[in-house]
């Protein structure tokens, strides 16, 4: 599989985070994990840059794909490696 980075945005108690980054290692999908728990700053830049305040927020590359519901999407429909190679192409 073509391998584009991939970032999760996590804290450290949310179950969603868990369930992400199990799924990405599932498919073989190497990722960098940044708790952004206690990270104000952090936390406000990524609201802006995905448009969300939830965590986990997933990037491949520098593209927000969304939260856990958004990779399961993803990949319930075949969609997973296709979208890491297209952001990998980008």
């Amino acid at each position: 599989m073509s391998q584009v980075k991939v970032t999760v945005y996590t804290t450290k108690v949310c179950p969603y985070c868990v369930a992400a980054k199990q799924l990405l290692s599932r498919r073989g999908v190497t990722y960098e994990e940044v708790d952004v728990s206690d990270d104000h700053a952090k936390r406000q830049w990524l609201a802006e840059t995905s448009g969300q305040r939830t965590v986990p927020q997933i990037f491949f590359g520098d593209r927000p794909i969304g939260g856990f519901s958004d990779l399961q999407q993803l990949d319930a429909e075949s969609g997973l490696e296709a979208a890491l190679v297209a952001a990998s192409e980008a």
